[in-house]
């Protein structure tokens, strides 16, 4: 008998690579696997892994406070009533139903921060919401036994406040395969010159203070093509700044797609843009699955100058840190690249030297000693 492992989230399951990297480590490790999140109107289908199913939710209402009450609710009752040896919670609005269950059933239970949660640009400006999750933090947080998170910045935030030692498991994604894909037909079918150079810019949290808007006004002074792929929460703003920029047939907006197609998108790409603020403390210290997907890609990067991002683009020479978020900077950071093909050269050769040192497969094993130590818990 396979033991049973029932991992949970708060999103619609197939954009995030963090979660999937872990399940397929569980899958790996020869353990029966539910996932469990949502399904959103936009969803994209759900991959398939071996001993893996899945359970979305679906709720009329996908934001504020009712959708968070209902949705730990609705988690609570599905893990009340569903047989396992062990929970995964991932991020602190799916930690309370995940916690409350492994106490009644005297099951172990992983937590996995993917950043700093109270330190999210929407807490910012609601102090009720900011205060309840701060509690609930508060209250079980010091109970947790097995903690790891995305970076050393964010575990040592988490170390100072409740003298806990995380492990530290990176976003770095799984090698994938690529889809088959011919960049000249999908330029000539987007009406892109075929001589144009691609910039990207992908997320699916595309979301304020993440540096889109910058980037689409940077392109009035680049001889290019900026790709903004993704969603979030300004993604449907965005066709607003190309209107208003007279950027039509320079900047193009791509809604979120399979990984397979958006791997072979980046690897055609000429450089990948990260531009994300040091607005709040989660940004900060923030390290976006994106800035391994570029280096996957063995593409040169443009990065904000934020701690975890600027330390490993600086330290493999990777790219251009912008050291403020004018417009100007990101166009001038764009234009070096354009016209300097030396260092464009050097950048690029970086870039696919460094796709080796990020490997999943040596990063999964810190994931790895924590799921033993959790199912030897399991067994005492």
């Amino acid at each position: 008998m396979r033991t049973k492992v029932v991992i949970s989230v708060i999103n619609d399951l197939v954009t995030d690579q963090r979660v999937k990297s872990t399940v397929s480590t569980f899958s790996e490790l020869n353990y029966d696997v539910t996932l469990v999140g949502r399904k959103l109107s936009d969803s994209l289908p759900l991959y398939t892994i071996p001993n893996v199913q899945f359970k979305r939710f679906t709720f009329l209402i996908n934001k504020g406070f009712l959708f968070y009450t209902c949705y730990q609710i609705r988690l609570f009752f599905y893990l009340l009533f569903k047989k396992t040896d062990m929970l995964y919670a991932n991020d602190l609005d799916t930690l309370l139903p995940n916690f409350l269950i492994a106490k009644i059933k005297r099951l172990p239970l992983i937590y996995d921060s993917h950043e700093y949660f109270l330190g999210v640009p929407e807490l910012e400006h609601n102090p009720i919401a900011k205060r309840v999750w701060h509690t609930i933090e508060k209250v079980i947080f010091p109970q947790l036994k097995f903690v790891i998170t995305v970076n050393e910045s964010i575990a040592t935030l988490y170390q100072t406040e409740y003298d806990k030692k995380l492990t530290v498991v990176r976003n770095i994604p799984m090698k994938e395969a690529p889809a088959e894909f011919n960049i000249h037909a999908w330029k000539q079918n987007m009406g892109i010159p075929l001589s144009s150079k691609l910039f990207i810019l992908q997320g699916s949290g595309i979301n304020i203070n993440r540096g889109a808007e910058e980037a689409i006004a940077a392109m009035q002074w680049v001889d290019a093509v900026l790709l903004i792929v993704g969603g979030g929460d300004v993604f449907n703003q965005l066709p607003e700044l190309i209107e208003k920029f007279k950027l039509k047939g320079k900047v193009f907006l791509i809604p979120k797609m399979p990984r397979e197609q958006l791997l072979a998108l980046t690897a055609n790409c000429y450089a990948g843009l990260t531009l994300d603020k040091d607005s709040n403390i989660n940004y900060r210290y923030s390290l976006p699955n994106k800035l391994f997907d570029y280096i996957y890609a063995h593409i040169p990067v443009i990065a904000s100058n934020l701690p975890e991002v600027a330390s490993i683009v600086n330290s493999h020479q990777l790219g251009i840190i912008i050291t403020h978020y004018e417009i100007s900077a990101i166009a001038d950071a764009m234009n070096v690249l354009l016209q300097n093909q030396a260092l464009y050269l050097k950048l690029k050769h970086n870039s696919s030297a460094a796709s080796s040192v990020f490997d999943w497969q040596k990063e999964k094993l810190h994931l790895v000693e924590v799921i033993h130590s959790a199912s030897s818990f399991n067994s005492n």
